[in-house]
C-alpha cells in the first residue's frame, strides 16, 4: 500500500464529496506521506522509510534508532 506510514500506521480515510446541491460521491483522504532516507548507525547503512509528516517529526524527537525499533515491533521489515 503506497499511502501507508511505516511508523504510525496511518492510512487513507474514506468519506464523501458533498456538492453544493448536497449530492454525495465517494472520496479518499490521503495522509501526507513522504519518503525519507536516514542513516542507521547501528547497522552502518542508510534506510529509506515511507513516513507521514507527523512521523518525520516523531523521528526527529525520539531518534532514528527508537523509531526503527517501533517499526520492527509492529512487524514491518526495515
Amino acid at each position: 500500500m503506497s499511502a501507508h506510514c511505516q511508523l504510525t500506521g496511518r492510512q487513507p480515510g474514506f468519506g464523501n464529496h458533498i456538492s453544493h446541491s448536497h449530492r454525495r460521491t465517494k472520496r479518499r483522504f490521503d495522509p501526507n506521506i513522504q519518503r525519507k532516507r536516514y542513516w542507521l548507525p547501528s547497522e552502518g547503512r542508510h534506510i529509506r522509510l515511507t513516513l507521514s509528516a507527523k512521523a518525520v517529526k516523531t523521528v526527529d524527537a525520539i531518534g532514528i534508532e527508537a523509531a526503527v525499533a517501533r517499526i520492527r515491533a509492529r512487524g514491518e521489515k526495515v
